[in-house]
């Protein structure tokens, strides 16, 4: 459980690590299950509704830059979704009760691996109200070698920036000039974890190791966030929902929207919303 100095750092900040919340033996299961996730992107050379692939994927060298919707294709993800330590955390932080958004798991394979452009996971999916959430799950030690997240700490108390560039939805701020200020190294040991905002500004570089950067990450929102776009039926939100019991009464609050439409032509994972973008600063890292 979170200290309550841990607790008001994420208020300030918008991010938090905490180590070792997966037993060695949880850890073994995910980085096992992975590996044959990886081996069987062999079969394929395009995207699939598992498989994103990188641009120099083969059948003889793998290179896979996530896994999507990794809880609907194995046990393990899903319990990891659900695991106790974590929901523990993070009700302490939205809950009580809680729901989950999306799920994914973004690789970096040594010595490559898309760098991700700063922007606001909030960009993505606007809800009634902004207590929403990612947890990245270590499968592997985070480093600055290997491409860990940077944050922008306070960003989440912020503007919403723009992630729009000539009137389509980019999924990076497009906005000329920007810096993010301050920024933070998100490093975390395997077995731990990260949590930042739904508003805070992050982004990370290129694996420039020799070591993989596998991150599994899930997005829990409170139980009466609702969202504003693609609404599920209630059958489906009540499907999503891990703690707590389905709130027909969302909880709307004054906070910054901007409609990510439309989409690009190529409007899959983040990486390829994000090849639309112009200046593409973190891949040059």
């Amino acid at each position: 459980m979170l200290t309550a100095k841990e607790i008001a750092f994420y208020h300030e900040n918008g991010y938090i690590v905490v180590e070792n919340v997966l037993s060695d033996e949880e850890l073994a299961a995910l980085r096992r299950v992975t590996d044959e996730f990886v081996e069987r992107s062999r079969t394929v050379s395009q995207h699939t509704d598992v498989f994103d692939l990188e641009r120099n994927h083969s059948p003889e060298r793998p290179r896979l830059r996530r896994i999507k919707n990794p809880n609907l294709h194995h046990e393990v993800y899903n319990r990891t979704l659900r695991h106790d330590g974590i929901l523990d955390i993070v009700e302490q932080l939205i809950g009580p009760g809680l729901r989950f958004n999306t799920t994914k798991l973004n690789m970096k394979e040594p010595d490559h691996g898309s760098a991700v452009e700063w922007h606001q996971d909030w960009a993505f999916y606007p809800h009634t109200n902004d207590d929403i959430l990612a947890v990245g799950v270590a499968i592997d030690d985070m480093t600055e070698e290997n491409g860990c997240m940077l944050m922008a700490p306070g960003s989440h108390k912020g503007e919403l920036h723009s992630h729009h560039e000539n009137g389509v939805f980019v999924g990076a701020v497009s906005e000329p000039g920007f810096e993010p200020g301050d920024t933070a190294k998100c490093q975390v040991k395997a077995g731990g974890i990260s949590i930042h905002h739904a508003r805070t500004l992050h982004a990370s570089t290129p694996n420039h190791s020799t070591n993989p950067r596998r991150l599994l990450l899930f997005e829990y929102c409170s139980l009466d966030s609702w969202p504003l776009l693609n609404g599920p039926t209630f059958e489906e939100f009540s499907a999503s929902v891990i703690r707590g019991e389905p709130s027909v009464r969302p909880r709307a609050e004054a906070v910054p929207v901007i409609i990510p439409l439309p989409k690009p032509d190529k409007a899959g994972s983040i990486f390829e919303i994000q090849e639309s973008l112009k200046r593409k600063e973190m891949a040059q890292q």
